[in-house]
């Protein structure tokens, strides 16, 4: 129960000061993210120090407080500052407004959230219609994003397919397959070390309804998703 007190307590301070200078609304920075992770990190890290076996519990537990504010704070600064990094090697911004994959008018959007750092291609800007292969500026941008993935060997790649509801599943399916696994080879044939997962998933996952001509170009896309780990990967197409 304390422990739980002290994590409400530090990030409901954070929170507060960020109103501060946020005009009423919550603005935490990269710093405050980092803060939280960290002080997260510990308090687990202290959790599972006092479950180790062998040595002290007092000793345990400090083991566990560094290792896991290490792991809780580079985990919540390296996503912010990754995301920057590959927005800027897109020559684009961090946009992580709810509505921004509704914009017609944005063919390119990078976001993060505190698990991954996504960035979303229009298919329309990616692929000839009814084409798996991406065009030759589509493969101009993919590149780029190879460039900030040599700094984070150990960050895992997951390249997703996506197409509207027009035609047969089977059909979508293959052809979302396909355009993720050739967005993944560019990024695979770039010499990356990363683990690279290329999944297509049809139309199962529309981010509008595919009820007209223009929310059927939102729900065409590709999505490739940066994440710290394996235990972040999540299964988007369900």
């Amino acid at each position: 129960m304390k422990i739980k007190l002290i994590i409400s307590s530090v990030i409901t301070a954070i929170i507060i000061s960020g109103c501060a200078t946020g005009a009423g609304k919550p603005m935490i920075d990269n710093n405050q993210k980092a803060i939280i992770g960290t002080t997260l990190g510990a308090l687990t890290g202290i959790v599972l120090g006092n479950n180790m076996g062998g040595g002290s519990k007092n000793r345990n537990k400090v083991i566990g407080a560094v290792i896991g504010a290490t792991i809780g704070g580079t985990v919540g600064y390296n996503l912010d500052k990754q995301a920057k990094e590959v927005a800027s090697s897109l020559n684009t911004y961090v946009d992580n407004s709810p509505n921004a994959d509704l914009d017609p008018n944005q063919d390119l959007i990078v976001s993060n959230t505190d698990s991954y750092v996504k960035i979303m291609f229009r298919d329309s800007m990616m692929f000839q219609t009814n084409s798996a292969n991406p065009t030759i500026s589509a493969s101009g941008k993919i590149s780029k994003i190879t460039n900030v993935l040599e700094k984070y060997p150990n960050t895992l790649v997951q390249v997703i397919g996506h197409t509207d509801s027009r035609g047969s599943y089977s059909y979508n399916k293959t052809l979302s397959q396909q355009r993720a696994s050739n967005v993944g080879n560019i990024i695979h044939n770039f010499g990356v070390k990363n683990q690279i997962l290329s999944i297509g998933c049809s139309f199962d996952k529309p981010i509008a309804p595919n009820n007209n001509t223009s929310n059927m170009g939102l729900n065409r896309r590709v999505e490739i998703y940066l994440y710290p780990n394996t235990q972040s990967v999540i299964d988007i197409c369900k």
